[in-house]
């Protein structure tokens, strides 16, 4: 077993992620909304972001997984998981998705 230092496991951690997650509820300014993502994760963690709610988008539209993969070198597993948020009751991403 690892020591990991994961929310879960490290109530320092879940604080810090939760006063994070009420900061950024108050923000609305999107410019400085971008300058936050810029300082807190990396260009990859960046991409990753973008990936994710590209696939949000395109399963909501109704477009194949597969097509999905294939058109934006993204793995299954990636865009399933997606694929199962969405369909969850009281789905995040679909209220993100209500909000454009």
């Amino acid at each position: 077993m690892t020591n990991e230092n994961t929310l879960e496991n490290s109530p320092i951690l879940a604080e810090c992620y939760d006063e994070l997650c009420g900061i950024l509820a108050r923000v609305d300014d999107k410019e400085l909304m971008k300058d936050i993502f810029e300082c807190l994760c990396s260009p990859a963690e960046r991409k990753d972001f973008a990936e994710r709610w590209l696939l949000v988008k395109e399963i909501d539209k109704g477009v194949p997984q597969r097509k999905i993969a294939k058109d934006n070198c993204m793995s299954l597993c990636k865009i399933t998981r997606g694929s199962k948020e969405l369909k969850k009751e009281g789905s995040a991403f679909r209220k993100m998705l209500e909000m454009i």
